[in-house]
Formats: structure tokens, C-alpha cells, sequence
């Protein structure tokens, strides 16, 4: 794949075929209005709403050149050879995603909430990071091969049925990271020369644009119109589809590395390299277990999204390189940005106007930790607050097409209308609830990880995907499922709950629910699913 050119493609209801995309020229797929397995005769034959809904969408389409695909597969005619470029890309694709102010915030957890020194967060950053990065470049090496969106994949390890709830629980993990990905972003609210944070609050893409409107006017723009301009900016790469999102995010990482070099410049002399953790050995070590799950948690939900990046290559693509520019590209930027997270947590006890700001939020400690740099330095706060676009877009786009699973009428509705209303929901999600969702949020989707779990088997049917009496019924996979959840419920340790066995870790528990959901699944499921294929052979 050329690192100019990006597939496209569709065959199923709303058309298209997988043709390059030239980044310097507008899309404009080519319609084909074939829906894969329904023969043309009663495609011809259908009226009413559904009707004039396709030839207004490829009016639209024809025009704005949005992605036509929607769910259906990529067949192996339709992709395109790869090459060393093809991985290049997908490091940096990956890069831009991960690099983020947020993950800076999510590296300020270690010492200031689980009271862990620096040796013990960089160790544990390093390592969950590690570990978490398997998951999302293990599930990358099936979009090449099979042509189809995660959650497709998802009937193929589930179920057709049991498929249906992951993907409902899929939509709302995306829109809940969506929310909160943005919550350092919509801390800075620039008027004049004074950057206000709201201390305790999510707010979301909106906030981002007024950041960045208001910091170029310096007079203070209305809410209404930054979410319009947010609504243009993330709606927008979602909307557009799957190419754009390519080339936007190939060089999305660069402003943010500009920015957080920037920031460890201004910030490093106040680190306190020597801070240790503190509280006795039991509460020490169930600190360091909750801080590596949640570490962990941050990035193995991505593997639920990372297959719909690669349905276009081809699938000759090596799978060990595939693995291994994606697990980089995850790796490397997440730990840098975790890792000076870490050290500006480490400084606040030292620094009193650190201190001060750090009560205010977080939003405010980046400001106070770019002081020196004067207006050079609020222009950092404007790279970090775009960069919540680099984390936000993918998942609104990849949940749009998740909507798409649940079932028939999801799926009759274009890719592009559905990334707008998911969108709008987040919008209103987190307007709406600005003032509770950063703790709801914040502690529940760490939980929301432990539904996802590796699966192998043998060679897969890749064209039975919407064929309920050929895929597995899902039995086992949903019973070993929930028996998952159960050891996730007793092992979980977070502010509004801490299951039992949780509690046997320190005085306050340590979270271990993610280690138990993986455990209990791995146990009850090849028991199950040996029975499954003994009676009903699939």
C-alpha cells in the first residue's frame, strides 16, 4: 500500500467498489448499489424510505466523496499490496492515536492517586504498556486476512447472537473513551490572557475547539460555538471515513511530540526523580496492581477497534510485522507520553504552584508546568488540546460501524449518517453530565476492558459472516463470558465498588479484576465449547 494511496471500498447495500485513494484528490467511490448475498432483482424491486435514503446517500457520496463501505467484507480482489510503506504507515497511524495529552494525565495517576514512587510507575508503565499493546496488534493481524471489521470478527469468536451484546457494549465503551479522552482538552478555556480550567468536570470535543478559537482571538467564544467547530472537526474525519482518518492520523503525532518536548523542557528541573512510594507493603503493593490495571486498561481496548484500520491490505501482509508496527506504534507513544506524565506528578509535592494548580485540575498543572515558556507555551496548550481529534475521531468512526452489527435497519443506514449521530450523543453525553461523568466514566470503562479476551481456532470461513446457521451458535462463548464478568466483579477495586477478593490486597484493595476475568474465562471455556462442537457441530 502506498503511503499516498488508502483503499476504500464497499459491496454492500450503499455500494462502492475498493479503489486507491489519491490523498491530493477528492474521493469519489465508485457506487456499484450491489448488496453482497441479495440478488439484483429484489435490490431493483425495494421502495419507500429505504430507497430514496440509498440514492440521496450516494448523491451525497458522489459529491463529497465520503467512504461508501459500510460492514460487508473486503474481498481479496479489492485490497491492495502493501510493502514496507504499508508498515510504516501503520506505526504511524498508531502513533498519532496514542501520543495525546490524555495519556500524560492518565501518567499523573501514580503518584498522586496510588502514591507510587517513580521507580514503581515507570516500571509498571512500561510493562502494562507492554502488555496491553498484545492485544490491539494481535487483533490487527485479522483485518488483512479476513477483510472484516472487528466486530465482525466478534461472530466468528462469539457467536452471531452473543456477538450482538459485544457490539452494543463495544458502542458504549467508544463513546465513553470518547468523552473522556477529552477531558484534559476541555479543561483549557482560553479568554484573553487567562486559561480557566473546570476542575471535576468532562466536557468534550466542543471544549477543544473553544480552546483553540479562543486562544487565537483572545476574547472567549461562546460554548455553542466551539461545539460547532469541534462538531466540524471530529465529525468531520469520522464522517469521511476510513482513508482521511489514515492520513490525518500519519501525521497527527508530530505537533503533539513538538508539544510534549516542549513541555519537558519547561517542566524537567522541577522532577523529583527521587520520590518514593509510600504506606506500608500491603498498600504499596495493591497500588501497584491497581495502577497496572489501569495502565493496561487504557490501551487493550483498542484491540476492539484495531482490525478496521487494515481491511484493505492485502492478505498476503505479514501478520508477525503487522503485530510488530502496530504494537510499536502503540507502545512507543503511549509510554513517552505516560512516562512525562510521571514526571510532572513527581514534581507537584516540590513545587508549590504546581501544588496549587494540580488542586484546580490537570488542565491547570500542564499550564503552570509551561509557565516559563510564555506564549510559546499556551501555543502548547493549543497542540494538546487538537490532540484530543487524534484520539477521538477513530473511535467515533469504528462505533459508527459497530452500530451497524446490531442488525438489519442499523445496518441499511449509511456508515457517515451513523459516525453523526454518535458523535452528537457524545456531545450531549458530556455537556449534559459535565459535572459527574468524570468519575463515572473514569472508573467504570477500566472495567469495560475485561469483556474483551484473545481468542484462537482454527482457519476461519471468512465468507459465512452474516450466515447465523453456519457460525457458531456462541454457547460457550457466552457463558465463559459472563463467568469472565463474574471474576472481573469480585476482583475489581474502584471508587464506587470493591469486590472481595479485591479487598484481600491492602487496606483499600488492589484491582486484580481484569487478571480473574481472564482466568475464569480461560478456565470454563474449552470444557464448553468442546461440548458446544460435540452437539451442534459448529
Amino acid at each position: 500500500m502506498q503511503m499516498g494511496m488508502l483503499p476504500i471500498s464497499d459491496n454492500d447495500t450503499w455500494g462502492g467498489s475498493c479503489v486507491p485513494l489519491e490523498v491530493e484528490q477528492t474521493l469519489r467511490p465508485d457506487i456499484k448499489g450491489q448488496e453482497e448475498g441479495i440478488p439484483n432483482a429484489v435490490q431493483t424491486a425495494r421502495v419507500g424510505v429505504g430507497s430514496r435514503l440509498a440514492a440521496w446517500n450516494r448523491k451525497i457520496e458522489s459529491l463529497a466523496g465520503l467512504e461508501a463501505r459500510g460492514i460487508s467484507r473486503v474481498l481479496p480482489e479489492e485490497k491492495h499490496a502493501g510493502g514496507a510503506a504499508g508498515y510504516v504507515q501503520m506505526f504511524a497511524m498508531w502513533s498519532g492515536i496514542s501520543l495525546s495529552a490524555v495519556n500524560l494525565v492518565i501518567g499523573f495517576l501514580g503518584p498522586q492517586v496510588f502514591q507510587l514512587g517513580r521507580i514503581d510507575c515507570v516500571c509498571i508503565t512500561i510493562f502494562a504498556n507492554a502488555l496491553g499493546c498484545c492485544g490491539p496488534a494481535y487483533m490487527a493481524t485479522f483485518g488483512p486476512r479476513s477483510g472484516h471489521r472487528s466486530m465482525i470478527l466478534a461472530r466468528y469468536f462469539m457467536g452471531y447472537w452473543p456477538a450482538k451484546l459485544a457490539c452494543l457494549l463495544h458502542v458504549l465503551m467508544q463513546i465513553g473513551w470518547g468523552v473522556v479522552g477529552a477531558v484534559v482538552a476541555g479543561q483549557f478555556e482560553y479568554g484573553g490572557r487567562i486559561i480557566h480550567a473546570c476542575a471535576d468536570s468532562v466536557l468534550t470535543e466542543c471544549h477543544s475547539a473553544r480552546v483553540v478559537i479562543s486562544a487565537v482571538d483572545g476574547s472567549g467564544l461562546s460554548i455553542a460555538v466551539g461545539c460547532v467547530v469541534a462538531a466540524l472537526c471530529i465529525g468531520g474525519l469520522a464522517t469521511f471515513g476510513i482513508a482521511v482518518l489514515h492520513v490525518y492520523e500519519r501525521y497527527a503525532a508530530f505537533p503533539q511530540l513538538f508539544a510534549i518536548l516542549a513541555l519537558i523542557g519547561s517542566s524537567g528541573r522541577d522532577w523529583n526523580t527521587s520520590l518514593m512510594s509510600t504506606g506500608d507493603a500491603a498498600t504499596i503493593t495493591a497500588n501497584r496492581c491497581s495502577f497496572f490495571a489501569l495502565m493496561f486498561s487504557a490501551i487493550i481496548g483498542l484491540a476492539a477497534v484495531s482490525a478496521d484500520f487494515y481491511v484493505c491490505y492485502a492478505t498476503t501482509t505479514s501478520r508477525p510485522l503487522t503485530f510488530l508496527a502496530t504494537w510499536a506504534g502503540n507502545w512507543a507513544s503511549i509510554t513517552f507520553a505516560d512516562l512525562v506524565g510521571i514526571g510532572i506528578a513527581t514534581g507537584i509535592a516540590t513545587n508549590s504552584a504546581w501544588t496549587e494548580a494540580y488542586s484546580i485540575s490537570s488542565g491547570m498543572l500542564l499550564k503552570a508546568s509551561l509557565e516559563g515558556l510564555g506564549g510559546f507555551g499556551d501555543f502548547c496548550l493549543v497542540i494538546f488540546a487538537l490532540g484530543s481529534i487524534n484520539n477521538i475521531a477513530p473511535t467515533t468512526y469504528v462505533a459508527a460501524l459497530s452500530v451497524q452489527t446490531l442488525g438489519r435497519f442499523p445496518k441499511m443506514v449509511p456508515r457517515w449518517i451513523w459516525s453523526i449521530l454518535v458523535m452528537f450523543v457524545e456531545l450531549a453525553c458530556a455537556v449534559a453530565g459535565r459535572n459527574k461523568l468524570s468519575v463515572i466514566f473514569g472508573n467504570f470503562l477500566p472495567m469495560m476492558a475485561c469483556w474483551f479476551h484473545i481468542w484462537r481456532g482454527k482457519t476461519y470461513d471468512w465468507t459465512i459472516w452474516e450466515d447465523k446457521k453456519k457460525l457458531p451458535l456462541g454457547a460457550a462463548a457466552m457463558l465463559a463470558w459472563l463467568v469472565g464478568w463474574a471474576g472481573a466483579i469480585v476482583g475489581m477495586a474502584q471508587v464506587y465498588y470493591a469486590g472481595p477478593l479485591a479487598l484481600e490486597i491492602g487496606g483499600f484493595g488492589g484491582d486484580v479484576g481484569g487478571w480473574l476475568s481472564i482466568a475464569f474465562a480461560d478456565l470454563v471455556y474449552p470444557p464448553l465449547r468442546y461440548l458446544e462442537l460435540q452437539k451442534l457441530k459448529r
